[in-house]
């Protein structure tokens, strides 16, 4: 599937970021299948991202965060001895790519019966979070320094 988001790169500007996360996402959904996962809103600022890892041990996955980009990366050791009448359980090698938001890291990661949990939480900085900003009364600060400095000149004249 080709997803041409040409119109609207031309008519926007500031999204170009967005347009690349949906055309990457539309190229590699197809291939992405394997391990399956749930990805779940746990309160306005929390999410939860569950693999089916069976089979994999914690020392066989690894979990990479950085900048937007959320990395879990999972080989599993050749074992050539092993006698095995029937594989069903899939033990190849995964990589899987998640896109995170702005501010939206990694709290914990656990791996548990087989699946892999990873609770991930928003946390905007207090500068980046919006201000209530008091209304006052009386003349604007700017008028107010003009006629302090028009005081203060005609007291230097005098």
């Amino acid at each position: 599937m080709r997803l041409d988001l040409t119109p609207y790169r031309r008519s926007t500007i500031g999204f170009d970021r967005l347009f690349d996360l949906l055309e990457t996402n539309a190229r590699g959904a197809a291939a992405e299948n394997y391990p399956p996962f749930n990805l779940e809103r746990i309160a306005d600022d929390r999410y939860r991202i569950t693999l089916a890892v069976a089979g994999f041990g914690r020392d066989e996955i690894e979990i990479t965060a950085q900048q937007n980009m959320l990395l879990v990366a999972g080989k599993k050791d050749d074992k050539p001895n092993a006698n095995f009448v029937h594989v069903g359980i899939a033990t190849r090698s995964f990589e899987r790519r998640f896109e995170l938001a702005d501010f939206v890291f990694v709290e914990d990661a656990r791996l548990n019966d087989g699946l892999l949990v990873i609770d991930l939480v928003r946390e905007v900085p207090e500068a980046m979070k919006p201000k209530s900003i008091a209304i006052k009364t009386g003349a604007p600060l700017a008028a107010v320094e003009a006629s302090d400095t028009a005081a203060h000149d005609e007291a230097q004249a005098a």
